[in-house]
């Protein structure tokens, strides 16, 4: 694990960190920061939780009735920018 912080710290690739909850990567993505070059400018975290149905719907789409409120299909980001560009 060390290892692995140590060679994308430096570096300005984008990591995405999985694990269930416990796990630990609150804790490695501020290690990351810690030993980054960015090291003296704000580490912000946020919990995503509350946000799922919300950023799942608006990137995958849904279908009418998948949850209250959901009167008609709604086609998600990833399903419009088919065959062109994604920026979120």
């Amino acid at each position: 694990m060390h290892e692995n912080i140590r060679s994308v710290a430096p570096t300005i690739a984008t990591v995405l960190l999985l694990g269930d909850t416990g796990t630990g990567k609150g804790m490695t993505a501020r290690l990351i920061h810690w030993h980054s070059q960015r090291f003296d400018k704000p580490f912000i975290e946020v919990h995503c939780g509350p946000f799922d149905t919300l950023i799942e719907s608006e990137l995958f789409g849904h279908e009418k009735g998948a949850f209250t409120g959901a009167d008609r299909r709604k086609p998600g980001k990833f399903e419009m920018a088919m065959g062109g560009t994604f920026s979120g």
